[in-house]
């Protein structure tokens, strides 16, 4: 995750947007793991945040690269900090 972090330097604005939609996805995947777990206050704040950088993610990669590198720093951190607490990976999803 953190090489796209870097890539998205160098790359064009359409590249840029689907890095952003990337993490937006691994954001959404991320909440629904911690939805599994019990985590629904993480499960919240992680699927506001994919929602939030899907809906501006071309304003992010056209306007202001600086501001969406460092938002998707903070999505990596969100994740890495969740797969640290629950290193264990999800094999369903099923919520009974």
């Amino acid at each position: 995750m953190e090489q796209n972090i870097e890539i998205m330097k160098n790359a064009s604005v359409s590249e840029r947007e689907e890095i952003i939609i990337d993490f937006a996805r691994w954001l959404e995947t991320t909440s629904q793991d911690a939805l599994v777990y019990g985590e629904g206050r993480f499960a919240l704040m992680s699927a506001n945040l994919a929602q939030a950088i899907r809906a501006n993610a071309d304003d992010l990669a056209r306007d202001t690269p600086e501001t969406a590198a460092r938002l998707l720093q903070q999505a990596c951190a969100m994740i890495s900090q969740f797969k640290a607490t629950y290193p264990h990976r999800v094999l369903s999803r099923s919520i009974h």
